[in-house]
């Protein structure tokens, strides 16, 4: 001190300077010690440790008058939380909360404390047993958990419509937040607001319509398992606790669904997002007819124009038939008068003939000529007879019958190569010898249903022996397929040259020609007057279908099991009434037997059919007209039999089923 005063008094001037200052524990010993306990001993005689200091701050003053007013007995009804000055804290007080509480009520409330004040403390009946009790729920994380299920201050109401009117969005997330600490999962979804995206506000919804709570209600069991005299009431009593949770589990999930169907019903945004829903869809599905109607307006362009190209084709289609038609009438005149300008010749030039042996030659040539020259062929011939007469008809006399030879030869070759092939008979094969069995009506009934169920026609044999056990007049012992296979097959292996049916057919054919020879040349003394025995008979033949060329060759095949059966006269034979429709066995049926109708004519009369439909005037004129060679008798002939073989096919079919 004294050398500062003497500083002073010098002028000098005294800086302080800040020390670093440390903490540090130091250790009592002998009377420091002694006093320290002295120091930290309660008035009761209580030691207090070293961190009640930190007590005095924790939690809430309790109010003694309350205190004493907690029966111990009524423990269940007790607020726990209020006792230990945790009121405001609750279920948000931490473990270390609810033990520095207790210690500090602990601290104050202890009967021994009291009675060192000398206050009066009844053991059995003092409200520090209600604390104690207290701390014992509270501090074990199971029985807390069943005091906060049935938490007092917890409000289980649900919200007033006055109230969301008031404040929607206020009020649901002061609610939803309430609810939200029963939650199982963490991290609850906020309720939001009004600008809430859809996503956000889907995601909260979905988490509260799945939502699990973990609130119990172990709490308000009525009897305590424990105190049962035995094992079975203790079972007894488990059983009626565990009934009355589940009850109470179920009230309180109805009433978070209520809650969560109440926000949801009077949620704007749900509303907004809804009518926005609404307005995309519309918005699609008007999107989606107008893409219907511009396709179905595309489609039905491209069928107008389908159409008004088809209905061009089909009059380019007629044009073209009419023009075609055309030409081969003006063919038909143009050959016609040709004809008859050779046959004019002819006759002013009295067939070039030396005696009358040579005049029937010749007549009967012309005849031949005008068959087998065509149109050029005519006109040059006529043209060359104005100046070499004879010598151009005696040469073209010798072409014509070339001709025909030359057709007749390819014809009997190709027949002869067919009866070569078809005179190899299979192994194993045997002929069935039933006479009375296999008619001439049944043979011709056999070799008419062959030709008219092909190969590959389900169950063909049997459909056979139906159609021919169908039509067969006067048969009274019926066929089967095995009989119908076995005659087809010895049909098949049979000389056709050495059958009776040729002779039979050549005898009815003849006797049919005799009788229309007879017939039109009748006709022909009253109206021809004029014109030759020989054109007579050549327009008799004409017109009974009869051609020169039929009776030196035989027909087509039709390619099937009994086609050589078919090919022979037999088959040309006039067919039975229910064929062709003709009365009899006359020489027009025998005419159309032996012209046999080719492919192409075939599809001429079908495109033809098609062309000209059944309002056309004069149908079956122009139809004929289409075709050449055919008459008009011929098309609707060939009409009436397919008509009747397709009829006939069927029935035998539906008889086989």
């Amino acid at each position: 001190m004294t050398s500062g005063t003497d500083a002073r008094e010098e002028g000098a001037v005294a800086v302080q300077l800040p020390l670093k200052v440390a903490r540090r524990r130091i250790e009592r010993v002998g009377l420091a010690y002694f006093a320290q306990r002295r120091q930290f001993l309660a008035p009761g005689g209580v030691e207090r440790s070293d961190s009640d200091e930190k007590l005095e701050g924790v939690g809430e003053e309790v109010d003694v008058s309350y205190l004493k007013s907690l029966d111990p007995k009524e423990w269940k009804d007790q607020d726990h939380y209020a006792i230990l000055g945790l009121g405001k804290l609750r279920y948000e007080a931490s473990e270390d909360d609810i033990r520095r509480a207790y210690r500090r009520m602990v601290l104050l409330h202890h009967p021994d404390k009291r009675k060192a004040k000398g206050e009066e403390v009844i053991q059995d009946d003092d409200y520090f047993t209600c604390i104690t009790k207290a701390y014992e729920i509270l501090g074990t994380s199971k029985t807390r958990r069943s005091f906060d299920s049935v938490d007092p201050e917890f409000d289980d109401s649900l919200p007033s419509q006055n109230e969301i009117d008031g404040d929607y969005f206020g009020v649901f997330n002061k609610f939803f937040t309430l609810n939200g600490r029963w939650s199982e999962r963490p991290h609850v979804p906020a309720f939001g607001q009004v600008d809430a995206k859809r996503e956000e506000v889907e995601r909260f919804y979905n988490f509260w319509y799945d939502f699990k709570s973990w609130r119990e209600f172990s709490y308000l069991d009525e009897e305590d398992k424990e105190k049962g005299q035995d094992r079975d009431e203790r079972r007894w009593i488990e059983k009626e606790n565990r009934a009355a949770r589940i009850k109470r589990k179920k009230e309180e999930m109805s009433r978070i669904r209520a809650l969560v169907d109440l926000a949801y019903n009077n949620d704007k945004r749900i509303q907004r997002f809804k009518q926005e829903e609404k307005d995309r869809k519309a918005a699609a599905k008007r999107a989606k007819m107008d893409a219907a109607q511009a396709q179905k307006a595309e489609a039905d362009r491209a069928i107008r124009e389908a159409a008004l190209a088809k209905e061009k084709a089909e009059k380019a289609e007629q044009k073209r038939i009419e023009q075609i038609r055309i030409e081969r009438e003006q063919q038909k005149k143009l050959l016609k008068k040709e004809r008859k300008t050779l046959r004019d010749k002819v006759k002013d030039c009295k067939y070039y003939a030396k005696n009358d042996k040579d005049q029937l030659k010749h007549m009967e040539g012309t005849e031949k000529i005008c068959e087998t020259f065509n149109l050029a062929e005519l006109q040059a011939l006529n043209k060359a007879m104005e100046t070499k007469g004879r010598e151009s008809f005696v040469a073209a006399l010798h072409t014509a019958e070339q001709k025909i030879a030359a057709e007749l030869e390819e014809i009997n070759q190709t027949q002869a190569k067919k009866v070569a092939s078809a005179a190899v008979t299979p192994k194993g094969v045997k002929e069935v010898k039933k006479g009375e069995l296999w008619s001439n009506e049944n043979v011709q009934l056999l070799i008419k249903a062959v030709n008219l169920f092909p190969a590959g026609t389900a169950q063909r044999w049997d459909v056979i022996a139906t159609f021919i056990n169908q039509h067969s007049p006067g048969n009274t012992v019926l066929v089967n397929a095995r009989d119908v296979l076995n005659k087809a097959k010895a049909l098949q292996n049979t000389d056709h040259s050495k059958s009776s049916l040729k002779t039979q057919a050549n005898d009815a054919a003849f006797a049919s020609f005799e009788k229309s020879k007879k017939e039109v040349q009748t006709c022909n003394d009253i109206t021809l007057g004029d014109e030759t025995p020989a054109q007579a008979s050549k327009e008799n033949v004409k017109q009974n279908g009869v051609d020169h060329k039929v009776n030196n060759q035989p027909a087509k095949q039709n390619g099937n099991a009994a086609a050589p059966a078919a090919a022979s006269p037999a088959a040309a034979a006039p067919p039975a009434p229910a064929t062709n429709g003709t009365s009899g066995g006359s020489g027009g049926g025998g005419g159309a037997a032996s012209k046999t109708w080719t492919k192409e004519e075939q599809a001429l009369l079908e495109q033809a059919i098609k062309t000209y439909p059944t309002t056309t005037p004069d149908r079956w004129d122009r139809i004929a007209s289409c075709i050449p060679n055919r008459s008009k008798k011929d098309c609707l002939r060939r009409v009436k039999e397919l008509v009747e073989l397709v009829n006939s096919k069927k029935e035998a079919q539906a008889a086989v089923k």
